[in-house]
């Protein structure tokens, strides 16, 4: 694995350090008065989460890790398993559904998910930013309602709750933004 010096650290790199992986979530470069400078490195485990702030100096060396990225296709979920298939390979990948998060009810049957691998292990799920969903229910438009930054609350055909425009009626396709869980057009 490359080496780089603390002041390499940008944010997004993925580094092994204290025996976990970390990502750099934020970077500062402090130039303090008196000292030599160093960078402020906000970190997050990728394995549970936990945040950490760490200091490197320009002479501190840090492994930087390579994941590999793998574009796989959704299948079934059995047991709070997600079960994906590799398209060249057709091999079977079983994973908790608890690295998707939040973003969960957004995964649908079929759907390319790219998961990030370190050796063998699966440390991130990440689906399309943009999802296509059916309006299950949502209120009856009110006459002389302006479209002007008025939204109405709706469930859609997943379970999420989202706003979207009065103009939006029931049985409708709608895109939805997974990342800020709001709407974005009309399908």
């Amino acid at each position: 694995m490359p080496k780089i010096n603390g002041n390499e650290i940008r944010p997004g790199n993925v580094l092994e350090h204290d025996g976990g992986l970390w990502a750099a979530v934020k970077v500062n470069h402090v130039k303090p008065g008196k000292g030599g400078a160093f960078a402020q490195v906000e970190l997050k485990n990728l394995r549970d989460g936990r945040k950490l702030n760490e200091r490197f100096r320009s002479e501190d060396k840090v492994e930087q890790v390579r994941l590999e990225q793998k574009d796989q296709q959704f299948l079934y979920e059995s047991d709070g398993k997600l079960v994906f298939m590799d398209s060249e390979t057709f091999e079977q990948t079983e994973l908790d559904a608890d690295l998707l998060g939040d973003r969960r009810p957004f995964l649908q049957d079929g759907m390319t998910a790219t998961i990030e691998y370190y050796g063998e292990e699966a440390l991130s799920v990440s689906i399309p930013q943009k999802v296509t969903c059916t309006v299950n229910e949502t209120e009856p438009v009110v006459k002389g309602q302006t479209a002007a930054n008025s939204y109405k609350p709706a469930i859609l055909d997943n379970g999420v709750r989202i706003m979207i425009p009065p103009f939006v009626g029931e049985g409708e396709k709608i895109i939805v933004n997974t990342e800020l869980f709001e709407y974005s057009e009309r399908a």
